[in-house]
């Protein structure tokens, strides 16, 4: 079946695409702060998938070993007596009970945020900052070390890393996933990320979706990824494989926030704590998998909220072909993960100022299920590499 990839995408809503819908400072006692982090545990089973990414100063998408999931955050806020104190040293004055090397453990996970945005330990307090803390249970303190994962490099320089991620990789540590995911390996490969929150991540995929990511190797460089995020900078675009027959284009834009009828799952949704989420869709192609029409969708993100695309697309009515959580089942039995691919990167590079572009085929299992849909995948992928050389241009 011939590729209709005749649109580019529009800032103005599209075909079928759904309108938009419509948080004390203080010392937190050593009891409570030991109970939102018990929390977890009952909540979310020992080997539960885990890792959470894109983009509110610094990417939240997958929620798969997000911290996110590991406590709901404790508030706290810098006043005028805290001005010139070391982070570490205030969330363990402020956090009764724990050590400062403990606190100092969270700080290198990304579990202290400093106005929504990750900081090292040794950052100066000005006095005014609001200051969230997840609390970590005890088996979080061994998650910030080495382990020997194979990395697929696509670019490194100075400043950044491009990682084409494989599926089944966990991105960053949280419940059930303390180890062997890919911020470990990057300590292994790059120690000296090791002073970095993060390990330099400064964005996520899920761990079933495959793709490109970048990784800031210095603070200068973080901190100019994690705003060109937050405004929006950074190009991603996504290969989709969705049940139902899409329409030809369109900007999906609804808030997405925790589904409040369970809250392991992320919805569409007016409730509070919802964000807004803008996706934009291009349709490629369609087919049919056992007899199932399905769309192969090219998914710009504009924002990055926890399972965006994947939330969307099924609030839309195309739901991921193997998503387990959103999605259904591959018909064929064949694929065991949800048909989701960061094949598109586009940033301006830190160190030298030009933005580059990245490109990733998509994993041979994805391939097979588009190409047994009867799509021609080798012609829809020309005309996306083809199309690539619009990002080199955008500002």
């Amino acid at each position: 079946m011939a590729c209709d990839y005749s649109q580019p995408h529009r800032r103005a809503q599209g075909d079928g695409c759904s309108p938009p819908a419509a948080a004390p400072a203080g010392t937190v006692s050593h009891a409570k702060a030991v109970e939102a982090a018990r929390a977890v545990d009952a909540a979310e089973p020992a080997g539960a998938a885990g890792a959470r990414g894109p983009c509110e100063t610094v990417d939240r998408t997958a929620r798969e070993g997000a911290l996110e999931d590991v406590a709901e955050p404790v508030a706290l806020r810098a006043g005028e007596a805290h001005v010139g104190m070391r982070l570490d040293r205030f969330v363990a004055d402020m956090l009764a009970g724990y050590s400062r090397s403990r606190v100092q453990k969270w700080i290198a996970l990304g579990a202290v945020l400093v106005d929504g945005t990750p900081s090292p330990a040794k950052r100066r307090l000005a006095g005014h900052e609001a200051i969230e803390v997840r609390v970590l249970p005890d088996d979080a303190d061994r998650a910030f070390e080495p382990d020997p994962v194979p990395l697929s490099v696509v670019y490194e320089n100075a400043a950044v890393l491009v990682i084409d991620k494989p599926p089944g990789l966990v991105v960053h540590p949280a419940s059930g996933n303390w180890r062997g995911t890919l911020m470990n390996g990057l300590l292994y490969h790059r120690p000296g990320l090791a002073a970095l929150p993060r390990a330099g991540i400064v964005h996520r995929l899920d761990k079933d979706t495959s793709g490109l990511m970048v990784v800031a190797k210095d603070e200068a460089a973080m901190l100019a990824l994690v705003r060109a995020l937050a405004e929006r900078r950074v190009a991603r675009r996504y290969l989709a494989l969705a049940f139902g027959e899409s329409a030809q284009q369109g900007l999906i834009d609804a808030p997405v926030g925790r589904d409040p009828r369970d809250r392991t799952r992320m919805a569409v949704t007016a409730h509070a704590g919802a964000r807004g989420a803008r996706t934009h869709l291009r349709r490629l192609a369609v087919g049919a998998l056992a007899q199932q029409p399905v769309s192969l969708l090219e998914c710009a993100l504009e924002t990055g909220r926890t399972h965006q695309i994947r939330v969307h697309l099924a609030h839309l009515g195309l739901p991921l072909v193997g998503d387990p959580v959103y999605g259904r089942a591959d018909p064929r039995g064949e694929l065991r993960r949800q048909a989701l691919h960061a094949w598109l990167l586009a940033f301006v590079d830190p160190a030298d100022g030009v933005r580059h572009v990245f490109s990733s085929r998509p994993p041979g299992d994805l391939v097979a299920a588009i190409e047994a849909a009867g799509i021609d995948f080798a012609a829809c992928w020309s005309q996306l590499n083809a199309d690539r050389g619009r990002e080199r241009a955008a500002p």
